[in-house]
Parts: structure tokens; C-alpha cells; sequence
């Protein structure tokens, strides 16, 4: 059964790390992959645990020798999910969970359509900005011009929201982290009971609750 790759993708600032560290305690089965970056650590952060953390030139050489499955570059630093990652979930006979930005999610549907994609939307603009600013405010290294930049940034990201199969309202952390699990289970072929839940995030029928979320984006759904 193993073989799932299952990309999750959010504007920063909407919460995916909680969700994916919760989704990772209730579903077996489920390789991380750990992308690798320019930018510095943050707090606690830890190299081979948030990120591994490395150098530009280091970076480039792995882009020369096509070590990456994607990479992008976002707000003056690197992102990248190395090939070996894909082995590496085969051969614990694992499905790959990816959390990657747009930039990178698009290179990956392209080249793998059989992808599972899962977009993360927090409830609106003023929410998604408290939450930067609370953010900003606990690592004291964030500016105001960067905060403004990912404001900017989430607008185009949540634009792209259709190319994803499921989308979820990161609003009440419980029911979204339900929704992820509910996903997974049906991509796998064993959600029974819980069809509704998965198929009330697909892309293809917009619920009202995110059609809500995304008239706060402006953007108009299905």
C-alpha cells in the first residue's frame, strides 16, 4: 500500500507545521520528508529535525547535479526536497509526506501527478496577519517589511488553491487536524465512515465553509 506522496502546502503563517506534527501522531505509515534550506535556524530549531540547514553554494551544487525533486527560492532563501526522499519512504515501504511551498508543490504535481495535494487556508486575511505578527513578536527577528512581503505573497499563493485536489480552513485546529487525518485514510482506501469528511475538502466541490474562507482572500471558488 505503500507509495503515496502527499504534498501540503500553506501561505507561512497558516499553522501547517502544527498540522503536519499532529497528523504525523495519529497516522502510521507516514515518511517526513525533512527539506533542506539556506536560511538560518529559528529558536529551537534543530539541522536534520525542522530543516537541514546548509550553505548557498552547497545548495547550488545539489541543484547542478539534480539532487532535488523541487526547489524554489522564497523571500531571498533556498527550499528544496532532495530525490533520495522518494527512496527513502519506498524502502520503509512508507507514503512521503511533503510540506513545501507553492513554488515547489507545482514542480512536484508536474512531475508526479499522481500526488496527493492538500492546501492549508487559514480562515482570513486579518486572522492570517494576527498570526504572523504573534509569530514575528516570539522569534524577535521579523520585520515589518517581511510581514507585508508574506501578506503579499499569501494573496498569489491562495490563487493557485484549484490546482490542489483538497484544501482545509485552518480556523479550529482539532477539525482541520481531523480533515487531514480523513484525507490520508481515503487516499489509502480506508476511510470508512469518514468519506464525507474527506470529500467536503475537495477542490472540485467547494463547501461553504471554504468558499467563506476564500471571499476574505477574494478569491472567487468554483
Amino acid at each position: 500500500m505503500a507509495g503515496i506522496l502527499f504534498i501540503i502546502s500553506a501561505p507561512s503563517g497558516s499553522g501547517k507545521s502544527t498540522l503536519v506534527t499532529q497528523l504525523r501522531t495519529l497516522v502510521e505509515g507516514l515518511d517526513f520528508s525533512v527539506s533542506y534550506t539556506t536560511r538560518a535556524p529559528r529558536g529551537s530549531e534543530e539541522d536534520g529535525r525542522e530543516y537541514h540547514f546548509t550553505t548557498r553554494e552547497r545548495f547550488e551544487a545539489m541543484i547542478a547535479a539534480e539532487e532535488f525533486l523541487e526547489w524554489a527560492e522564497v523571500f531571498g532563501n533556498y527550499y528544496g526536497t532532495a530525490l533520495s526522499a522518494l527512496e527513502h519512504a519506498r524502502r520503509l515501504g512508507k507514503d512521503l509526506l511533503l510540506d513545501i511551498d507553492v513554488q515547489g508543490a507545482m514542480q512536484v504535481m508536474q512531475k508526479l501527478p499522481a500526488a496527493v495535494s492538500i492546501f492549508i487556508l487559514p480562515p482570513s486575511p486579518k486572522i492570517l496577519e494576527m498570526r504572523l505578527r504573534n509569530r514575528s513578536e516570539a522569534e524577535k527577528m521579523t520585520s515589518e517589511a517581511v510581514i507585508e512581503k508574506r501578506l503579499a505573497e499569501a494573496e498569489h499563493e491562495l490563487k493557485q488553491i484549484r490546482s490542489y485536489k483538497y484544501a482545509l480552513v485552518n480556523d479550529v485546529l482539532d477539525q482541520a487536524v481531523a480533515e487531514m487525518r480523513a484525507i490520508v485514510l481515503c487516499e489509502r482506501g480506508l476511510g470508512d465512515g469518514i468519506q464525507a469528511i474527506a470529500s467536503s475538502c475537495r477542490t472540485d466541490a467547494v463547501s461553504p465553509r471554504l468558499r467563506e474562507a476564500l471571499d476574505t482572500f477574494h478569491i472567487h471558488a468554483r
